[in-house]
């Protein structure tokens, strides 16, 4: 301890950004969460040697820095696919993304050293009162003070400026069964739990056992109720669904060449109709049709299902509106949806999702006017802007499966990473869609999506079905555990009964109000004890 007390003292800006590289670790695909809980240690001490809010605040945007320019490293592989810009510009929109991303720990270091030092006695204070041991108050305020502040802001990066929630703290503790804790303070306030949980070995390190005991508990509590408490099994009769992963890289996702070969992929995965109905899963963007418009595709497709078959496919929906081309009106493309289609068997269009949590820079080009001039664009290949859809809805499914019907809830790739925004809470589904593209993700992008979409499932307490072209595609249970799984850059299918949803947890019932009474419970607690006595 005194080592590291010492290096922390000496260089800490240093330290504090080598800190937060490899807090990242913790994160999938390397899952080393003891190492993300060594690094927060270091991340309060360092706060806690702080000499002015200058240096908090920088220590803890550091800090962030070197956090995400490790854990978001899979975006420059996303560069590489767009030739229309220098592949090169990845590494320096990883880089860009940090150093505003790092804003956010920066704000909450220094919250957290301005809270602990202005509720501090003052030197009179001290002088006219009678010595003490430094007890539960002088030792816990600390933690307490970051966890709280850490769900404000990872709230506030998943919020402002349309927000990006990718690898919220508390992901690193799904590998110890804590994560179920989701299911009553939600993500941001696992964050919190992980910071208490260092909070409690800095002070077991320090032989402050009694207020270690006393932040550990939460998270001991949680672990061992996860333990305990194994998602449900698909019962005999529950739908079947097959889930379809063609390895159709990025490469060839998008060529003409390839179209009838990818087309194949699809269809041959799919397998041939049976008696017993299934659920049909395609990935996002799969078919390069426009179904509404084009009956022949869906003949293609509806030719695929045996009669009480549905198929699940992304396909875009667009729009047009007129314009002059050489002196004549014209059509031309004027918007699209980023969409999820239901065709039956009959050929039918049987309800449609439309995404509505869109990516800046990939699907659509913020400030198109001035950065199309500079050679910037979107990432997704095309000249029009994807449109935004009106947000979550339970999509009712034809009663074709013998059974009442089924509701879906659709989140398109990147929507799945928000917590409390996935469902429509009035209208609950039986299970979440999440069709994705990880294809352009690299090798850590496409595991830190599932680990999120896991986190999805416990909150909300229902069943996640991905399907994506290049892995990793599953099912995950309501309990977030992954029952079937599809690797990376390979072609299956997986075929298994619909895990069924358990009833609303309290998360799903309060949202990220859940996560907010902790914070106000946890700067209350840590107020009380930096005011009385130990």
């Amino acid at each position: 301890m005194r080592a590291l007390t010492a290096a922390l003292t000496t260089r800490p800006n240093l330290a504090a950004l080598l800190a937060g590289f490899a807090s990242a670790t913790g994160f999938a695909p390397l899952n080393l969460w003891p190492v993300t809980l060594a690094c927060l240690i270091a991340l309060l001490l360092l706060i806690e040697r702080a000499p002015d809010r200058r240096a908090a605040f920088a220590r803890g945007w550091l800090f962030g820095v070197g956090h995400f320019a490790l854990g978001l490293n899979w975006i420059a592989h996303a560069f590489t696919f767009q030739d229309s810009m220098p592949h090169w510009f990845g590494y320096g929109a990883v880089v860009l993304l940090s150093l505003y991303l790092a804003v956010y720990p920066g704000l909450a270091t220094l919250g957290t050293w301005w809270l602990h030092k202005a509720i501090s006695p003052s030197q009179r204070d001290l002088a006219a009162q009678p010595p003490r041991r430094s007890g539960v108050g002088d030792s816990a305020a600390l933690p307490l003070f970051l966890a709280a502040l850490w769900i404000a802001t990872e709230y506030l990066r998943a919020t402002l400026f349309t927000g990006f929630a990718w690898n919220p703290l508390g992901v690193v503790l799904l590998p110890t069964g804590a994560a179920i804790g989701a299911t009553l303070i939600g993500t941001y306030g696992l964050g919190a739990l992980t910071i208490l949980a260092a909070g409690a070995l800095l002070l077991t390190a320090r032989r402050q056992f009694r207020p270690a005991a006393i932040l550990a508990a939460p998270l001991l509590l949680f672990a061992f109720w996860g333990i305990l408490s194994p998602g449900p099994a698909a019962p005999p009769g529950a739908p079947r669904v097959r889930i379809v992963q063609p390895n159709i890289g990025q490469d060839e996702k998008y060529s003409v060449e390839a179209e009838y070969r990818n087309f194949r992929k699809l269809t041959t995965l799919s397998g041939q109709p049976r008696p017993a109905p299934r659920l049909i899963f395609w990935p996002e963007a799969a078919i390069p049709a426009y179904l509404d418009m084009e009956p022949d595709w869906r003949g293609r497709l509806a030719s695929l299902l045996g009669p009480g078959d549905l198929l699940l496919t992304g396909g875009d929906k667009v729009y047009f509106k007129p314009a002059e081309q050489d002196g004549a009106l014209a059509n031309t493309l004027a918007g699209a949806n980023n969409s999820v289609w239901i065709v039956t068997p009959a050929a039918t269009i049987a309800g449609r999702y439309d995404k509505a949590h869109l990516v800046p820079y990939g699907e659509y080009l913020p400030m198109r006017n001035i950065l199309e001039p500079i050679g910037l664009s979107r990432l997704v290949p095309g000249d029009a802007d994807f449109w935004p859809g009106p947000g979550p809805r339970s999509l009712p499914l034809p009663a074709t499966l013998g059974r009442p019907p089924l509701k879906m809830g659709v989140q398109i790739c990147y929507e799945i990473i928000f917590s409390g925004q996935v469902i429509d809470a009035a209208n609950r589904p039986d299970f979440l869609f999440n069709p994705s593209n990880d294809a352009w993700f690299g090798s850590w992008g496409p595991v830190q999506h599932l680990a999120q979409a896991r986190l999805r499932a416990l909150e909300e307490g229902v069943p996640i079905v991905r399907s994506t072209p290049t892995g990793v595609s599953a099912i995950i249970d309501a309990r977030g555990q992954v029952v079937h799984a599809l690797g990376l850059n390979r072609a299956g299918f997986l075929d298994s009964g619909l895990p069924p949803a358990l009833p609303p947890t309290l998360f799903a019932r309060l949202g990220n109000w859940a996560p907010f009474a902790l914070m106000l419970l946890l700067l209350g607690a840590a107020l009380a004890l930096r005011r009385g006595k130990s």
